[in-house]
């Protein structure tokens, strides 16, 4: 299986390479958008014959710094049964800025006016190939790798302040821990991949991408006939029941907390969880 990184070792520049089991080879300088799943990056991974270093000696980033991020709502059958929300006909799509992008380990910020901040688990799709209008076999080939991805929601902002604000809740700095590797597309099944989350040692989330209710070539499609898809560009594919949201009491996310995605073959995305000071 085909695992890129980004990494850094000892206080060094964010570099690229191949995870080999317990081992990081090297194979370079990141480029300033990171890992972008294309074609000439897996090559890149595919020939590295760098230094080794163990992958507990390095700090593993974001492996992506994404131009775009397309994040999918009610994409899962029991999510949209929880929120009491209609069953969309298309894919309800809104943005994610990208300076919400924080890596493995680093700490989900609660901001100190934003209460209910919530967690997401999901598949995220990283473009390998500039693609525009796909058709669904090229939209499947666009897709270069993928990773896990949580889409930590303010859920004040986005369904109460000022009417609700969708892109301003989903974008608050730290909202969007992705990683800790992203995985060629053609490794994994990734239509049948398990998911969940644990949030400080309880199971929250479970489910799988077979129960999409629009599978990946299937956005991938509906996106690239609105824009042209770039590599680099990532699909956050929706998440499925449990969110903190609708638990009885609900359960946001609080300092001390530590949050983990777990999804089969790409491993465990786990990040603790900090408040920012009151202004």
């Amino acid at each position: 299986m085909r695992k890129a990184v980004r990494y850094a070792a000892a206080g060094g520049e964010p570099r690229i390479g191949r995870l080999d089991g317990d081992v990081v080879v090297d194979a370079g300088p990141a480029p300033p958008g990171g890992f972008d799943a294309s074609s000439r990056s897996w090559e890149a991974i595919e020939r590295a014959r760098g230094a080794e270093h163990p992958v507990a000696d390095v700090r593993l980033l974001a492996p992506v710094l994404p131009p775009a991020v397309a994040c999918v709502g009610s994409n899962y059958r029991d999510h949209i049964e929880e929120t009491a929300s209609p069953v969309p006909e298309h894919p309800i799509i809104f943005a994610k800025l990208g300076s919400a992008i924080i890596g493995p380990d680093d700490p989900i910020v609660v901001p100190f006016d934003e209460p209910q901040t919530d967690y997401e688990a999901e598949l995220a799709l990283i473009i390998g190939t500039e693609t525009r209008r796909a058709s669904s076999e090229r939209a499947r080939r666009a897709i270069g790798g993928v990773t896990a991805f949580n889409d930590v929601s303010g859920r004040y902002a986005q369904l109460t302040s000022g009417g609700g604000q969708y892109t301003r809740g989903k974008s608050f700095d730290t909202f969007g821990p992705m990683g800790p590797v992203v995985v060629h597309v053609d490794d994994l099944d990734i239509d049948a991949l398990d998911i969940s989350l644990v949030l400080s040692g309880e199971t929250m989330q479970q489910s799988s991408t077979r129960h999409l209710l629009f599978g990946p070539a299937e956005l991938v499609e509906w996106l690239s006939a609105a824009w042209t898809l770039r590599p680099g560009d990532v699909i956050a594919t929706g998440t499925p029941g449990g969110v903190g949201l609708v638990a009885d009491p609900p359960r946001f996310l609080v300092a001390g907390d530590e949050v983990e995605v777990h999804i089969d073959g790409i491993g465990v995305l786990r990040n603790p969880v900090v408040e920012e000071p009151a202004a």
